[in-house]
């Protein structure tokens, strides 16, 4: 059986605030270790009034604290972001808190706009290769005697990083992610692109590793599941909207299915709500495993991760319920 995992983006909703929905994450990531899903993962974003999650770092402790089993991770630091060695510090401790059940998914976005970018002081994407190669050769010490970073350090010093995913969703790093034997995730909850050919570049360039003996493909997936598919479509609403605001760069935080339906679309913004759907996955638990099983049939992915963007927190715990009893976790 293909495993599931949740990516939780930690969303905020209208009438709501960030405090309840950090709250919330611990309650669901409790749920789906119960349901039987095999990791939690957060992404790095800032500035939004719509996700919660700018520090995964900490949430990660959070959950890690607060469930036993699941591993729980990033999906994922944005590298660029932030100096190799800060994360390398920051991931050590984290695997020597929680042995084995810590992830290190790394992405190469800002995960902002251009004015909180540049409040962070970010490296430059382009850096990425170059910064990934870094983070490793500080945790492993492989740089040779007359590197500037020789005499560095990471502690706590008796561990080393958990496992490392590159994440992506154009496929540019699915190649090189391979030939450092690392894992791999593809976006396809919000790639404009098709995960396949990243996939197989992925593949193609694989070199074995000791964390990873053989390749592993995630598979990033949007999932709006309900008991019928008219109240899918329900809920599914507050994600047309919320799409529509992010393309007008408006991050606010997420509308209910109520003030959503209400929403006069004009013929633009209906384009941009029916190109967004084909990222989506909406239905009843039978339709909606259904799809994905075709899907990992297509792109041979090994995994499955789940993000749902559902405006009631009952309903968004539901929707993991209904999904692993269909998939019989």
């Amino acid at each position: 059986m293909i495993p599931l995992s949740v990516l939780d983006l930690v969303p905020v909703r209208t009438g709501s605030n960030a405090s309840e929905s950090l709250r919330e994450a611990v309650d669901l990531a409790r749920a789906v270790e119960s349901l039987g899903y095999t990791r939690y993962w957060f992404a790095e974003h800032h500035g939004m009034a719509s996700i919660a999650s700018s520090a995964p770092e900490i949430l990660i402790e959070h959950i890690a604290s607060a469930t036993t089993r699941i591993r729980v991770g990033s999906g994922g630091i944005m590298l660029p972001n932030h100096a190799p060695l800060h994360v390398a510090e920051a991931f050590h401790t984290l695997e020597a808190l929680h042995p084995n059940r810590i992830d290190l998914g790394l992405g190469r976005a800002p995960g902002t706009d251009p004015a909180t970018s540049r409040a962070l002081r970010p490296f430059d994407g382009e850096q990425f290769p170059q910064q990934l190669q870094e983070l490793i050769g500080l945790s492993r010490q492989l740089f040779p005697a007359d590197h500037p970073f020789a005499s560095v350090r990471v502690v706590p010093s008796d561990v080393t990083l958990p496992p490392i995913w590159v994440l992506g969703s154009s496929g540019a790093m699915a190649g090189f992610a391979g030939s450092l034997g690392l894992g791999y995730s593809f976006a396809r909850h919000f790639s404009p692109n098709p995960p396949l050919p990243a996939i197989r570049a992925y593949r193609d360039h694989f070199k074995p590793s000791e964390q990873f003996p053989a390749p592993h493909v995630i598979l990033g997936v949007s999932v709006i599941c309900a008991p019928t598919d008219e109240e899918a479509e329900y809920h599914a609403a507050s994600t047309d909207l919320a799409w529509v605001r992010l393309h007008r760069r408006e991050f606010v935080p997420l509308p209910s299915p109520e003030e959503a339906i209400a929403y006069q679309y004009s013929p633009q913004e209906r384009a941009i709500v029916d190109m967004n759907r084909q990222r989506h996955f909406v239905g009843t638990p039978f339709k909606v495993a259904s799809t994905l099983r075709h899907l990992i049939d297509d792109t041979g992915a090994d995994e499955i991760m789940v993000t749902s963007m559902l405006f009631g927190r009952a309903a968004r715990q539901r929707c993991y319920e209904l999904l692993a009893q269909e998939w019989k976790l």
